[in-house]
């Protein structure tokens, strides 16, 4: 079976290429044109993770690397080689995209939107009829807050909190769309928050809560107490706005991808195959505000409404305002499908605030940790 990973050196793309190398002898990998060597960056995700040597030593002879465009018609290449790969695969897999949150829907779109659109075409073009799997995002289900998302569930009415989820939302439609039209089977994976305890590495592409560190770290240069070992009462109070009795589902991206690519070796139905991805418990929103004040030496109080008056430390923090609303979530991610499917899968990994922190910070945050 040949099969294709668009993203591969991103931060899923990455685990899928070690899981999907465990059932498969070879894998081609699109990446992105002039983002650097492609094989080289998976080598060294595989060292930093403990992949054995004898394996790293035979991603050359296991990997073909075809850079393209997401952007660009024919993803950049030329029509014969555009045409020979479509012709060759019999799988593809597409996880490419961007997840900055805070970008402008514009940009959002030409990569989540149009560039879904982009492999779509490849997977028509192919003369071998190849299985399109999707990798959309669980937030699709946009700005509802409180109750369950069910995984047949696909509408905007509620809106979203940003525009990366409706980038996400347009490109599902177009894979349902496009399934329905050429009367072919897809597959869409919805993954929540994906997370990990692996260090960050200047090697390694960061994750949504990395993002987070560095923001809220820069956001707090030069206007709060120096240091972190300030004592509690002397932190200054930043009030985010969140809902204490909120919680989020954040799912480590390891376990993520073992249980898509299970997912992936059932037959398809023939049309249009949703699963949510989730882990099997969600955190609380004040674990994620205990994490802020790992990071930062403040104390955070979450508030129903943003302060008229905000303090320069509050102006200054302002996270990440893309994802600063799930701290005010307290919906649920149903996977009654997966779990129907599978069976339990639980990943043995409790995700708590050890967990994240060994996952975003620098050794000397990380040392911090152990601090009551």
């Amino acid at each position: 079976m040949r099969v294709a990973l668009t993203g591969a050196t991103g931060f899923l793309g990455l685990r899928l290429v070690r899981q999907l190398l465990r059932q498969h002898d070879s894998l081609t990998v699109l990446v992105r044109a002039g983002s650097g060597c492609g094989l080289r960056r998976i080598a060294r995700f595989m060292k930093l993770s403990g992949t054995p040597a004898s394996l790293i030593a035979d991603l050359p002879r296991r990997l073909r690397v075809v850079e393209i465009d997401l952007c660009r018609p024919e993803l950049g290449l030329s029509g014969g080689a555009f045409r020979r790969l479509a012709d060759e695969l019999d799988v593809i897999w597409h996880c490419a995209g961007n997840i900055n949150l805070d970008d402008d829907l514009g940009c959002l779109r030409r990569t989540n939107t149009e560039g879904t659109r982009r492999v779509l075409e490849l997977a028509a073009a192919g003369a071998r009829r190849p299985l399109f799997l999707h990798i959309g995002t669980a937030f699709v289900g946009g700005a509802r807050r409180e109750g369950v998302i069910y995984e047949d569930e696909l509408d905007d009415r509620h809106g979203f909190e940003n525009c990366y989820e409706q980038s996400k939302y347009e490109a599902e439609v177009l894979v349902r769309d496009w399934s329905k039209h050429h009367g072919r089977p897809v597959v869409v994976m919805r993954p929540s928050v994906l997370v990990t305890d692996l260090p960050p590495s200047p090697d390694l592409p960061p994750h949504p809560l990395q993002f987070l560190s560095r923001i809220v770290e820069s956001s707090a240069r030069g206007s709060g107490p120096a240091g972190r070992d300030v004592p509690g009462e002397r932190r200054p109070v930043v009030r985010l706005v969140g809902d204490p009795r909120g919680h989020l589902n954040l799912m480590p991206v390891e376990h993520a991808a073992a249980v898509m690519v299970r997912l992936a070796s059932l037959p398809p139905s023939g049309s249009a195959d949703v699963y949510h991805v989730v882990h099997d418990h969600d955190v609380a929103t004040t674990v994620l505000t205990a994490l802020v004040e790992r990071i930062v030496p403040v104390r955070v109080r979450l508030v129903r409404e943003k302060p008229d008056d905000p303090a320069p430390l509050e102006a200054a923090v302002n996270l990440y305002p893309g994802f600063t609303p799930y701290l005010s979530h307290r919906r649920r991610f149903d996977d009654t499908r997966v779990r129907n499917l599978l069976g339990p899968c639980p990943s043995g990994i409790r995700v708590g605030l050890d967990y994240l922190t060994a996952g975003i910070s620098t050794s000397r945050a990380a040392s911090a940790a152990g601090a009551p």
